[in-house]
């Protein structure tokens, strides 16, 4: 859709300058989507990996808490994890990528593993606990890739609207534009070069 503007020589300066921003805009614009969805594919991947490793993992933990549960019995099992003495906190630092600032998030543990005495607990209590805090990590470690996953997504979505308004929008018009106004400006110089030999002629015959 050509543009409202007066097909005038400053006008058509103007919007040539205006054009060659657009397609740069586009050019920079386009390979932001292409390193975004480059990392997003990446993730992708990643993701994919890690859920599987972290949901064998956690079946194992549960496994080796149904073991140890079996061997010592619920009751005893259920009154040594009753009061926990390791702390766990989830911390947030922030990574950038491109033009994005991504959260990312790590565990941080205090005090210890085992809350409850050894001699009347069963052994394989204390692996069903080591299990499950390594497959804790892992999780967040999840987390931190899927919630930068989403974020990535978001970006490319806004990316490619703007990819799309300046390629199938902005430049198409101002392209029409400019042709429009290039063709008035050549109407007006044949207009006026007939115009000024008409003068020629009549001051010819006079």
């Amino acid at each position: 859709m050509r543009l409202s503007v007066n097909p005038t020589r400053m006008e058509l300066l103007r919007l040539r300058k205006r054009i060659q921003l657009a397609r740069r805009g586009h050019k920079l614009l386009k390979d932001k989507q292409d390193e975004l969805m480059k990392r997003f594919m990446g993730l992708v991947h990643q993701i994919k990996d890690l859920r599987l490793s972290v949901e064998e993992e956690l079946e194992q933990a549960w496994k080796r808490f149904l073991v140890a549960r079996s061997a010592g019995g619920r009751e005893v099992v259920e009154t040594a994890v009753s009061v926990p003495t390791r702390r766990t906190y989830i911390e947030v630092g922030k990574e950038q990528i491109m033009n994005l600032v991504v959260p990312v998030f790590g565990l941080k543990t205090e005090g210890k593993l085992a809350s409850y005495g050894l001699a009347t607990t069963p052994a394989e209590l204390d692996t069903a606990l080591v299990a499950m805090e390594k497959v804790l990590g892992r999780m967040v470690e999840l987390a931190s890739k899927e919630k930068a996953l989403e974020l990535i997504g978001d970006e490319i979505a806004r990316t490619r609207r703007r990819v799309n308004a300046l390629e199938y929008v902005l430049i198409p018009n101002l392209e029409e534009t400019i042709r429009y106004i290039s063709m008035k400006l050549s109407e007006m110089e044949r207009g006026n070069l007939t115009r000024l030999m008409r003068v020629k002629e009549i001051v010819r015959e006079h």
